[in-house]
């Protein structure tokens, strides 16, 4: 007999995705334009187009495929990501827009500000993997819509208040997203329950998937890196990709030598390498304006990818029973610790190449400030968002439902014979 599953959404969800896409279309007609009297060359064009391909490939298959390593939760793994990520990005142009509405009265679309929105939806991304399987879309959409508000407005605090460049902000996402989504799924930790999802599996094929994902990552992690660089230092673009490839490298290698060593079995896991062979690209992204040789940035990969397989092993577990923490995809131990190492590193590089010492403490207390805004405001949107979402209104799927794509998808060849 079929299982008797939540009813449907079409009431709730429907209606929200209307309002939001026409709300869009309205806000876009009215108080958006593109940059039509700039000239741009062959060459130029084909250049940003290209960067913003890449970082368009990474969000939506990168992403994409990376969520479907759960056995029944594919569908939603794949589908959810695509509708989160362009909700998102839509959203983004129009935060990221308001400074130029309020000065020119007109929010200004070009290559740059789709990248940046693009940005923003990937912070969404990896918020919404710690709680992949336990919610429906219309909490993905009332997530996506807040964390990308927090991070659009730590992103302005940090430009206004201590003049941190916007490459460095944006490359916050990592730390921002992980710890608003490890809040809010503290927040929506059900009562009475032990959080161990019977659905929660993954086989061969949904990891062989999963993995394809993380190949389209770590390909296009050199691009999601450099993308914001100056393009007149095209120096530093060049040192931007070189030094991602070399950390990333040196991460995969690394990542997979810890598997092993951490294995009972002294055998590879999958679901630890898809994650942690990334961890390079995560850490030397956020120390990316400091790291100036390639020993560097080979060095901070190395030990993001011990932090990140030794905390994918031990800490999601631990999480779970000390904290009452369920990270689904393990978003700590993926973005979380690499950010902080490369924020760390940063922090180190900077005051080592400073020759005078005012300088360099100066810049430590404005680096710290930034990190500690940047995770305030983070808890700070997860906690509001979580207690918004403990409604039940919104109705929440249950324990026995998460995990399982035939809450929200149709499956004709499973539907009962009467």
């Amino acid at each position: 007999m079929a299982p008797l599953y939540a009813p449907s959404l079409r009431s709730r969800l429907a209606p929200l995705l209307l309002f939001l896409q026409i709300g869009f279309i309205v806000i876009y007609a009215f108080y958006t334009e593109t940059e039509s009297h700039v000239k741009v060359d062959r060459i130029t064009f084909s250049n940003l187009y290209t960067e913003f391909q890449d970082v368009n490939v990474m969000v939506v298959l990168g992403f994409g495929f990376l969520c479907t390593f759960l056995v029944r939760y594919g569908f939603s793994g794949s589908g959810f990501n695509l509708l989160v990520a362009v909700i998102a990005t839509q959203w983004g142009i129009i935060l990221n827009g308001i400074e130029s509405w309020y000065y020119r009265g007109k929010i200004r679309i070009d290559f740059k500000s789709l990248v940046v929105a693009e940005m923003c939806a990937a912070s969404a991304l990896i918020a919404m993997g710690a709680m992949l399987g336990k919610t429906n879309p219309i909490h993905l959409i009332i997530i996506t819509l807040l964390e990308v508000s927090g991070f659009v407005l730590n992103q302005w605090l940090l430009q206004t208040l201590l003049k941190v460049q916007l490459l460095n902000c944006i490359m916050l996402l990592h730390i921002f997203g992980a710890f608003f989504g490890l809040m809010l799924t503290w927040i929506l930790h059900r009562n009475g329950s032990k959080q161990q999802f019977e659905k929660e599996k993954f086989d061969s094929r949904s990891g062989l998937f999963s993995m394809l994902g993380t190949l389209f990552l770590w390909m296009f992690w050199p691009s999601f890196n450099s993308v914001l660089v100056d393009d007149h230092s095209l120096w530093k673009k060049v040192g931007a990709v070189c030094s991602t490839y070399l950390a990333l490298a040196v991460s995969a290698v690394t990542a997979a030598a810890v598997s092993v060593l951490s294995s009972p079995k002294g055998k590879f896991n999958l679901i630890h390498m898809q994650s942690c062979i990334l961890a390079g690209g995560v850490a030397v992204g956020v120390s990316m304006s400091a790291v100036h040789q390639p020993w560097e940035a080979m060095t901070i990969g190395f030990s993001a990818a011990v932090v990140s397989t030794i905390g994918f092993r031990y800490l999601k577990i631990h999480m779970q029973l000390a904290f009452q923490c369920h990270d689904t995809c393990a978003v700590l131990s993926t973005h979380g610790l690499p950010g902080l190492l490369g924020w760390l590193a940063q922090l180190f590089l900077q005051i080592r190449d400073s020759d005078d010492h005012t300088v360099a403490i100066r810049f430590a207390v404005y680096h710290i400030s930034a990190l500690l805004i940047t995770i305030a405001l983070s808890l700070s949107m997860g906690i509001i968002t979580g207690l918004l979402l403990k409604w039940n209104f919104w109705r929440p799927p249950q324990d026995k439902k998460c995990f399982d794509d035939q809450a929200f998808w149709e499956f004709p060849h499973l539907a009962v014979r009467k």
